[in-house]
């Protein structure tokens, strides 16, 4: 199963033995094991027996808790993180190493870059009349890469003004292979006031969720990131390995329009703030779960590279060798 969505309110999960119990209005609609899960999302009001925590942790399940008005305001239970401390330690000193963080920021953006390039290549095979907005925002992200290549190391600054860049040419394109009747003429958020940047924000929210687990799980500090400077109550460091990640979630929210999966009626705008309706989000859901199973891996994937060479420097300095 994977994942469990609570979206109608008024929903109470409780817990037997090691199953999870879920009641609607006092009656009991459904169960799942525990051990079956990997997260559960939660966006609407819910009643959920204290125990269900403990039980959670355990199996080592994400709680994801959204406010569809407030996707920053998420809220997340995570089972507990490795053990090895030593990764850690190692990851504190790393991110006070301006050369590692400057290969880093480089690395991280390039592979973001290239990811938007791929997209927008595979959008001009099925929107040939785009051919000149999208060739033109191609040729600035190539120009864009080419910079990266020739500067050795170029100052984190420096890197993040090539990202800024390459973001304003890519989503100036984006916004052509969506139909005027959407109204995506910029990204926008908090609130997002078109549907295709309630979907952005809503798939980022997600996706960032699961870089938090992948990272704690590895043993990683989500906060302590190396291209994103560290923010008050930010996990920088998820926000870091999902930057590469992100052109494949604009792909498929495309694709969820394109073959009009999502309409205009799927959403609704209260107070500003577009947002999904039932219907919507019942579309949305159960397409995400197909998107984000590579996505998850790539996180895993990654987190786990990480960990291993904090693990192996953290390793080598408890244990040095004679000169």
């Amino acid at each position: 199963m994977g994942t469990l969505l609570i979206d109608r309110k008024d929903v109470e999960l409780r817990r037997e033995g090691d199953r999870l119990l879920v009641f609607e209005q006092g009656i009991r609609t459904g169960s799942v094991p525990v051990s079956h899960l990997q997260r559960i999302v939660i966006q609407n009001r819910a009643v959920l027996d204290t125990a269900i925590l403990g039980v959670l942790v355990e199996h080592g399940v994400d709680l994801v808790v959204i406010n569809p008005r407030r996707p920053q305001a998420t809220a997340r239970l995570t089972g507990s993180s490795h053990n090895d401390a030593g990764r850690r330690l190692t990851q504190y000193r790393y991110s006070l190493d301006n050369e590692w963080r400057q290969r880093w920021s480089m690395l991280l953006v390039w592979r973001k870059i290239k990811a938007q390039r791929l997209f927008l290549h595979r959008a001009l095979a099925s929107r040939p009349d785009l051919r000149h907005t999208l060739v033109k925002a191609i040729r600035n992200l190539d120009q864009r890469i080419d910079v990266l290549r020739e500067e050795s190391s170029p100052l984190r600054d420096r890197v993040c003004g090539i990202e800024g860049a390459a973001a304003a040419a890519y989503f100036k394109a984006l916004t052509h292979l969506f139909p005027p009747s959407l109204e995506f003429t910029d990204r926008n958020r908090r609130p997002p006031r078109d549907p295709v940047n309630a979907c952005l924000s809503l798939a980022y929210t997600l996706l960032h969720a699961d870089a938090v687990l992948a990272l704690q799980v590895a043993g990683l500090d989500p906060m302590l990131g190396f291209y994103h400077d560290m923010s008050f109550g930010r996990e920088s460091l998820a926000c870091d390995v999902i930057e590469p990640l992100r052109p494949r979630v604009d792909e498929w929210i495309w694709t969820l329009f394109r073959e009009r999966a999502l309409r205009s009626e799927d959403f609704s705008v209260t107070n500003g703030a577009c947002l999904l309706n039932k219907a919507g989000r019942k579309t949305f859901y159960t397409s995400w779960e197909i998107c984000a199973q590579p996505l998850r891996r790539a996180l895993r994937r990654g987190a786990s590279l990480l960990a291993k060479r904090f693990a192996e420097e953290a390793e080598n300095e408890d244990n040095p060798t004679s000169v």
